[in-house]
């Protein structure tokens, strides 16, 4: 699969907005911050594709980037508390639309800071998957930032909270690359079964 050959198709901010699902979709999912936008510019070897913000909360439409064989679809990332009331319930409405326009999902790439616990906000959007039995890996951003030892305790602890649902997940680093290969073996492999 060529990730490279990527262009910025579409971004939505109402679900009447959306693109029409005609490819399969990798979707990526997670709170303001964590490092989605990173993962997405390291995927296609841009530095700027997916624009990075210093700001959490910036990114408020779903966002479409078109590759020749799948869609990559970036949700607005959640759980900012600085955000508006009336901006969490418009995010709130996107995302239903989205997630109940019976897309052509192929995968959701739920992205968690692997430094720290998941969060309620991640909590529910796992659970959300789960129930909509949608196909989803986790990706740990941020590995590069724990040492050894703390590495190793983080991957225990990821690997003991996904057992019982048997979710995989991938130690990853946008600083390093590491990971990246194992995370484009899954998306190719979604896309080619879709």
């Amino acid at each position: 699969m060529n990730f490279q050959s990527v262009e910025f198709e579409a971004a939505a901010g109402r679900a009447d907005q959306l693109k029409k699902s005609d490819l399969p979709e990798i979707v990526f999912s997670g709170k303001s911050n964590v490092g989605k936008s990173s993962l997405i510019n390291k995927l296609v070897n841009r530095k700027a594709l997916a624009r990075v913000s210093a700001t959490p909360g910036k990114t408020a439409t779903i966002n479409f980037f078109r590759l020749p064989e799948c869609r990559f679809v970036d949700l607005p990332g959640y759980g900012y508390a600085k955000v508006s009331q009336s901006e969490k319930q418009r995010w709130a409405k996107l995302m239903q639309g989205y997630f109940d326009a019976e897309r052509n999902v192929a995968l959701v790439i739920q992205i968690l800071d692997m430094r720290h616990e998941p969060t309620a906000d991640d909590f529910n959007m796992i659970n959300f998957l789960i129930e909509r039995d949608l196909p989803f890996l986790v990706v740990c951003t941020k590995s590069d930032k724990l040492n050894k030892t703390q590495f190793n305790t983080q991957n225990a602890y990821f690997e003991d909270l996904f057992r019982e649902h048997e979710i995989p997940f991938i130690p990853y680093s946008s600083q390093t690359g590491f990971g990246l290969e194992t995370l484009k073996q899954h998306i190719e492999a979604a896309v080619l079964g879709n």
